[in-house]
């Protein structure tokens, strides 16, 4: 990770808008959402669990994770790794394996195996994190609202709020979040704050709440799992299958990923000629 990349991603935060941050979960993935124009990437350990047919949570994906970002990292815009609760009890294991990793920011949540862990506990995590990684961005997940325990918004503000000052730069409340409840954290937890996207809130009411970034989480694999077999059914139904993306543009955007330790030529954005960044879309 280098410092433009962290700062990068910092700035993002504190943008005219909130900046939405879609989460991928293979490389494929990846480079769609950059050639659709995101200003950032993040990962899902959803999609990367039930992908390779592990439980999300269960610490299985670590290695997967580190596999994904260290490809991914040859991206042009800032990448940011979801890793769960670090893989790791320890502090310092924690924090080493964060610094192996060549991504802008982290997402580092505050519960194990589906429980909430001791506040202190993972605020030492994020310590570590950031005596080791200074220049990353650190986005403490606060599982209160999202596990149903301690489901307050005392304690959820707490805790926000001891992540924070333990080096936190963001904190990420995920959740079906009202209104209110996100308009008091906002002005509590002292850091730029996140929220998922969800049916309930469109972009616009959340600028206006003050959140500062929404990510999609699992949102997106889930999405296209449902695609992939709407298109099955379709086919299986004597139907026709929609318009797609080419299999050519596909292989020009993966040819286009360089060789290891070389920066991908890529043009995020919405293009409309040929070559691996174009519009082009056909059934195959």
């Amino acid at each position: 990770m280098t410092a433009t990349s962290g700062e990068a991603l910092r700035a993002l935060h504190r943008g005219p808008d909130p900046f939405v941050l879609p989460n991928a979960w293979d490389v494929a993935s990846a480079l769609a959402l950059v050639r659709a124009g995101f200003a950032a990437v993040g990962t899902t350990s959803l999609g990367l669990a039930a992908g390779a047919g592990v439980l999300d949570g269960s610490r299985a994906v670590r290695r997967l994770t580190a596999d994904l970002v260290g490809r991914l990292a040859q991206l042009p815009v800032p990448v940011t790794a979801d890793v769960e609760d670090g893989f790791d009890d320890d502090p310092r294991t924690v924090a080493s394996f964060v610094a192996s990793l060549p991504v802008a920011g982290v997402n580092l949540e505050d519960s194990t195996g589906g429980r909430l862990v001791d506040p202190e506990r993972h605020a030492d995590k994020i310590a570590a994190v950031r005596e080791r990684c200074p220049l990353l961005v650190v986005n403490a997940r606060v599982d209160t609202f999202w596990l149903g325990e301690s489901a307050t918004l005392e304690a959820t503000t707490r805790r926000a709020q001891r992540y924070v000052r333990a080096g936190a730069d963001c904190v990420f409340v995920p959740g079906a979040l009202d209104a209110a409840q996100i308009r008091h954290l906002v002005g509590a937890v002292g850091a730029p704050l996140n929220v998922l996207a969800t049916p309930v809130h469109p972009l616009s009411r959340l600028a206006a709440l003050g959140v500062r970034r929404v990510s999609t989480g699992s949102l997106l694999y889930r999405a296209a799992l449902d695609a992939a077999v709407d298109v099955a059914r379709r086919v299986r139904d004597d139907g026709l299958p929609p318009e797609v993306t080419a299999y050519g543009e596909i292989q020009a955007r993966t040819e286009c990923m360089a060789a290891p330790g070389q920066p991908a030529e890529v043009r995020p954005g919405r293009g409309s000629g040929a070559g691996p960044w174009s519009s082009t879309r056909r059934s195959w």
